[in-house]
């Protein structure tokens, strides 16, 4: 085929195998940029909610809160007593790059109801409750924490199997029926995650009460942007390389 543009005739012949993998690839990588973008936006908006939630006044769960309130990213506060004996441990959590657990417990608030609290990270060697009794409240305690939704399984992590002790996610339904709660004085459409106290850590460590929510959606659509452009780049110089195209002044 050939065709004029600026006083300049181009002639391109395209080659098959070549042409096919582009129109295959270059579509692929355009939408994954795209679809990059998408999330980036979704973040931003996700980031400005958590601020604006998180900076609302604070919540005390043992009173009757409205159903209409929006209620993730919520800061709480109440009191009650922690059910030591019914802690479980969601697998697969870091802190500062080590590998360890989050210990999920329930907790019984002034008003008798019951709120499971994500206290935050534990190394394996603090997993077995014995070893870290320190931590174990049993007297009524004060808890600051921020509401959380129930975690989605994301593609690659495993479904919680309760009766081995395998636990990936915070559901608190799947924790009521495992530990024969009585749903009706469970609270079950989220959790708390607490937020630690400033000065000495202390373990569980639990969440610093500000965002940590990753944005790296930009990096990732540039860098999906560029594969397309390198790639239509070889494209082009490899059909000039083989006199493929041509250009010639008119």
């Amino acid at each position: 085929m050939s065709f004029n543009f600026l006083n300049i005739k181009i002639i391109f012949k395209p080659l098959f195998f070549p042409t096919i993998f582009l129109l295959i690839v270059f579509p692929i990588l355009i939408l994954l940029g795209s679809w990059q973008i998408y999330r980036l936006i979704w973040k931003e908006n996700l980031i400005k909610y958590y601020q604006n939630q998180s900076s609302s006044a604070l919540l005390d769960l043992s009173k009757n809160i409205s159903s209409k309130l929006n209620l993730e990213f919520r800061k709480v506060k109440f009191r009650g007593t922690f059910l030591n004996s019914k802690e479980i441990y969601i697998s697969g959590k870091t802190y500062e790059g080590n590998i360890g657990f989050h210990v999920v417990t329930p907790f019984r608030m002034q008003n008798n109801k019951t709120v499971f609290i994500n206290r935050g990270w534990v190394s394996e060697g603090y997993r077995d409750p014995e070893k870290r009794k320190f931590s174990l409240l049993n007297n009524e305690t004060e808890i600051n924490g921020i509401i959380r939704f129930p975690q989605k399984k994301g593609y690659f992590v495993p479904e919680n199997d309760p009766n081995k002790g395998f636990w990936f996610t915070i559901n608190p339904n799947e924790i009521i029926k495992f530990l024969k709660f009585k749903e009706i004085d469970t609270i079950s459409e989220f959790y708390v995650d607490a937020i630690r106290q400033e000065g000495k850590i202390k373990i569980p460590i639990g969440a610093n009460g500000k965002p940590n929510l990753r944005n790296q959606h930009l990096s990732y659509a540039i860098t999906w942007y560029s594969l397309a452009l390198v790639l239509l780049i070889i494209y082009i110089l490899f059909h000039r390389s083989v006199s493929r195209l041509l250009f010639k002044k008119l």
